[in-house]
């Protein structure tokens, strides 16, 4: 029965997972220290990805990671399946420090539709309780206001085809108006609890859902869905924190 459950939630990951936005295409290599509240979401049953990555987290509480709903919640009913690794610059090593998950809650108002193929998340936010406290520095919330300059980070692909990039990446993008996203995206973009950000040359990608968007050092909202990767009139569309579950 476990190994059941088991193998169907990976085949179920794999073909799920790549689909939304979230990694970091034309960033930089940084050290995992610039954010020492950053999680590498990830499972062990997710075997095609060094230390079974799929997502990224922000740890805001001493036990409470915020991510990406569409990230963990097939975990609802096994959420000791997955882990939260933080600390770590290259996730095909060792350092930093790893921790099971004890709970998963997803919003209440989480929900999918689809966008030309692409799976689109509404109130794309859950919270993550960790088996145990982990003493490293938390994350400041905000509102992103009127910022048109953001950060983002995650150890993703920095193109849609790279499935294999472990290393930690940041970029800075620029945060459009609900007027540029709905251009995109049309009824897709709900700018409620959704903004985007990214260019052809700077946008999230593969496997960082849940990693942040930062203005001016504080995380505003969290990487979700887009089409394609930096695609010329696409930017990434990001959660975000208004209303946490």
């Amino acid at each position: 029965m476990l190994l059941s459950l088991l193998l169907t939630l990976l085949f179920s990951l794999v073909g799920a997972l790549p689909t939304p936005a979230s990694a970091v295409v034309g960033g930089t290599p940084v050290p995992a220290a610039r954010y020492p509240w950053l999680a590498a979401v990830g499972s062990p049953v997710f075997l095609v990805r060094a230390s079974g990555q799929f997502c990224g987290g922000v740890l805001t509480a001493p036990d409470r990671l915020l991510t990406a709903a569409h990230c963990v919640d097939l975990f609802r009913a096994v959420p000791w399946l997955l882990t939260a690794t933080f600390g770590r610059d290259d996730l095909g090593g060792t350092g930093g420090e790893t921790v099971q998950v004890k709970a998963v809650r997803v919003h209440p108002g989480y929900r999918e539709t689809s966008f030309k193929g692409e799976t689109v998340g509404h109130h794309d936010l859950a919270v993550l309780t960790l088996a145990r406290p982990v003493r490293r520095g938390v994350a400041v919330l905000d509102r992103p206001g009127s910022a048109r300059t953001g950060e983002i980070a995650g150890w993703g692909g920095t193109s849609a085809n790279d499935l294999f990039n472990t290393r930690l990446r940041a970029a800075n993008v620029p945060v459009h108006g609900n007027a540029v996203c709905e251009r995109a995206y049309g009824d897709s973009f709900d700018g409620a609890d959704m903004l985007c950000a990214g260019s052809a040359t700077f946008d999230s990608c593969e496997f960082d859902s849940g990693g942040p968007l930062l203005v001016r050092g504080r995380v505003v909202a969290l990487t979700s869905w887009g089409y394609g990767c930096a695609r010329p009139g696409y930017p990434g569309v990001y959660a975000r924190l208004g209303s946490l579950p």
